[in-house]
């Protein structure tokens, strides 16, 4: 049977994640990971694209609202909206690709703390 991570998460429960260290804390308690946690973090936190998409709705919204109104013609509102989309997909792929990397470094250290709990057992690779 597994070992479960010896940490209290922020909201007072323990954590149900498994101990992959002999420290008994999983790779997100253990302090030996601050750093790369830190990274990640302030990698994820940079573009807030959340706020982007939704400032780009916003104006998805008013530039439909001037094309009903007569304000925009209508050729000239449908590339703008065609813009837009673009700008659209150019935010969410990008996001995709921070979450594939952030994936990719997450699963890069399991299969590290595995590598490093198979040695420390004695089992070799």
């Amino acid at each position: 049977m597994r070992a479960t991570c010896t940490a209290t998460k922020r909201n007072g429960e323990p954590c149900t994640l498994p101990s992959n260290t002999h420290s008994g804390l999983c790779w997100a308690h253990d302090p030996a990971n601050r750093e790369k946690r830190r990274r990640g973090q302030s990698r994820g936190g940079k573009a807030k694209p959340t706020r982007e998409l939704a400032r780009l709705g916003a104006r998805f919204e008013e530039l439909a609202d001037k094309v009903l109104s007569g304000e925009i013609e209508r050729a000239v509102g449908a590339v703008a909206g065609q813009l837009l989309n673009g700008a659209r997909a150019c935010v969410r792929d990008g996001l995709a690709a921070r979450e594939q990397e952030e994936l990719i470094g997450r699963l890069q250290a399991l299969e590290e703390g595995i590598e490093a709990s198979r040695s420390a057992r004695g089992y070799g690779a």
